[in-house]
C-alpha cells in the first residue's frame, strides 16, 4: 500500500504491508474495507460516500501502476506482492 496526502495524515504512514490468509480471494474492496476496519472513521469518510457508501469516484487506485479502472475496478484481484497506491485528485492551476 502507498499513500498520499490527506490519507498520508489519516495512516500516519507512506506506505504499508497487508498480509491476508493465504488462499483468501483478495480484491480491491477488500483491502479498502481491512483499511476501513484499521483506520477507522476518517479513513471512511475520506474514501466513501456517506450518502451512498460506494467509493469517492475523484479517487484513483493504481495497481502495479495501472489504473483499475481499466482492470475490474473493485472487484480487481490483487496477489501476493502487488503494490496499490491510492491516489488523490489532482489540482493544478
Amino acid at each position: 500500500m502507498r499513500f498520499f496526502t490527506t490519507l498520508r495524515e489519516i495512516t500516519g504512514k507512506r506506505e504499508e504491508t497487508l498480509e491476508f490468509p493465504e488462499g483468501e480471494h483478495v480484491t480491491l474492496a477488500s483491502v479498502l474495507k481491512r483499511l476501513s476496519e484499521r483506520y477507522g472513521k476518517g479513513f471512511v469518510e475520506y474514501v466513501y460516500d456517506s450518502k451512498t457508501g460506494d467509493v469517492k469516484g475523484f479517487l484513483q487506485f493504481l495497481i502495479n501502476g495501472r489504473s483499475a479502472s481499466t482492470l475490474k475496478g473493485l472487484e480487481t484481484e490483487l496477489a501476493d506482492g502487488d503494490v496499490l497506491a491510492i491516489i488523490p485528485p489532482v489540482g493544478g492551476g
